[in-house]
């Protein structure tokens, strides 16, 4: 491995999550040779929740030194090139900047839920689901507010389009992240014409002055070059001038599609759950769902097919905080638990505790959650005054929550729209301890969930392939054959499938769940 370092014929693949930045390196073979993390948090600035700009370039160089140091510390190499590059990050959100490229406002990223008039009025003019989070409709809820900066808008993309143009110049986008920004037309896997031009239509008479696809950044299809790392990005990406300018970067992406790349979940009937601070299925369609649902996003796969989204804005932040507490009373009593065994613990309380959760119901709140119509994070747990009030169903019931709102969106798909599953791929920081989440999950999906062994690696991994891909050297070698045959063919998982006292037992929780969110709805409207 210490020539394919040395050669630079390794691939790099970065990916921004919401609270860790990872960088991966792989081989040839597509194994992780080294990685690199950085965490961060985002902050609650004026009601919105974003990352400073300056928060984004110290991580992206604080990642990529980690990842410098654990190669040279494993290998005895410094990582000074590679064959291929590629940023990926959290999908959706509002970065707007001006002509000279200065921003304009604070990141808006995909946690608010600020846009409800935006999405509910392009939903409208589309006939196309606009969710809250998607850059269209952060922009057209600023234009609706006659923001001041609107004025201004010259360019707007994403966080991975962000950090790719500060690294290598290009204002260009993969058409899986493109698809949270605006609708793809599957025809052409570009922009909607026709949707942007009813956009340009709708803003006529307001301070925008700028037409739409004048604004967006420009799509760059999967396994093309998307740019080269610049001097001036080299030098932010590692100040001690150690790794050197030149490297090909791929499109950059959106986590939804690496975390598909990374689990080889690109054609018809398959799809994945990713779990962390929030959590989202992607089910690649075999054909076009037949009524507009707003709790359904259509996407695409990183090379551009359809796929039917379920995101949820929460998923592990309440539960770690419960995790927290439990520590922090066990830390009180003199009993210091590792971070990793005090979560195996309750999870396997959790495997204990009732298939209904003892009438105690979980709702993990802590940003508004659009698919059950909440507008602002409450996190709430409510029981019956007879409820079995132990430990082990608290902690079935914190679990269950992480998927609750997860179930309701993928309850539309599989019995209203008839979408069948073959394989659902599992990956995220959920599933650090696969017992009982991974099978929670299967009761919840009525599906089998497999965990594959590089699940651990997420996005970064993902993007990595796709890095390597674009340096394929058979130009005619699809993104599907690719990944099948080359990066999975040998890989092994462990699957489980849904257990009927389970199914039932959630099915039980989830009816107490529905009937409670009225409560839910008034605690956050307060």
């Amino acid at each position: 491995m210490v020539d394919v370092i040395k050669q630079g014929r390794a691939s790099v693949g970065i990916e921004f999550g919401s609270t860790r930045i990872k960088a991966v390196l792989i081989g040839e073979d597509f194994s992780p040779l080294a990685s690199g993390v950085h965490d961060w948090q985002n902050e609650l600035l004026d009601g919105v929740w974003t990352y400073s700009l300056d928060a984004v370039k110290n991580g992206l160089r604080e990642c990529f030194a980690d990842l410098m140091k654990n190669v040279e510390q494993q290998y005895g190499v410094k990582l000074e090139k590679a064959a291929g590059f590629g940023i990926s990050a959290m999908m959706h959100g509002y970065l707007a900047f001006d002509k000279n490229d200065s921003l304009l406002v604070p990141f808006r990223t995909w946690r608010n839920t600020m846009t409800a008039e935006a999405a509910e009025k392009l939903t409208e003019e589309f006939s196309f689901n606009i969710p809250e989070r998607w850059s269209i409709a952060h922009l057209y809820q600023a234009v609706l507010n006659k923001e001041a900066h609107i004025p201004e808008v010259r360019f707007i993309t994403t966080l991975a389009g962000y950090v790719h143009f500060l690294l290598t110049g290009k204002k260009v986008i993969g058409v899986g992240d493109a698809s949270g920004i605006f609708p793809i037309d599957p025809e052409t896997c570009g922009y909607d014409a026709k949707m942007a031009k009813r956009f340009d239509e709708l803003c006529a008479d307001t301070a925008l002055d700028a037409e739409l696809m004048d604004i967006l950044p420009e799509i760059v299809p999967v396994g093309e070059t998307a740019g080269v790392l610049t001097e001036e990005g080299a030098k932010l990406l590692d100040p001690t001038g150690t790794f050197k300018a030149g490297v090909p970067f791929c499109p950059p992406e959106g986590d939804a599609q690496t975390g598909m790349a990374a689990t080889n979940s690109i054609t018809p009937k398959t799809g994945n759950v990713s779990a962390g601070t929030s959590i989202f299925s992607m089910i690649v369609l075999e054909k076009n769902l037949k009524a507009v649902h707003r709790e359904i996003d259509i996407v695409t796969t990183p090379n551009g097919d359809p796929v039917a989204m379920v995101h949820c804005n929460n998923c592990t932040t309440d539960l770690d905080a419960w995790v927290k507490m439990f520590g922090g009373l066990l830390s009180a009593s003199g009993c210091d638990i590792p971070k990793g065994a005090l979560y195996d613990k309750l999870y396997s309380l959790a495997a204990q505790g009732d298939p209904d959760c003892g009438g105690i119901v979980s709702y993990n709140y802590y940003a508004g959650e659009s698919v059950t119509g909440v507008n602002s994070g409450r996190p709430l747990m409510m029981r019956t005054p007879d409820a079995k009030f132990t430990v082990q169903n608290l902690m079935r019931s914190l679990v269950y929550s992480t998927m609750a709102t997860l179930k309701i969106g993928m309850d539309i798909l599989t019995r209203e729209e008839q979408v069948s599953l073959d394989r659902i791929y599992a990956h995220g920081g959920l599933f650090k301890t696969p017992v009982p989440s991974q099978n929670f999950l299967a009761a919840a999906l009525g599906s089998d969930v497999t965990l594959m062994k590089s699940a651990g690696e997420g996005g970064a991994w993902g993007i990595a392939l796709l890095a390597a891909y674009m340096t394929r050297t058979d130009r005619s070698e699809s993104l599907t054959s690719f990944l099948a045959n080359k990066v999975f063919a040998d890989m092994d998982g462990s699957t489980v499938s849904p257990d009927a006292e389970d199914v039932k037992g959630l099915e039980n929780y989830m009816t107490a769940y529905r009937n409670g969110l009225a409560a839910e709805k008034a605690a956050s409207a307060n």
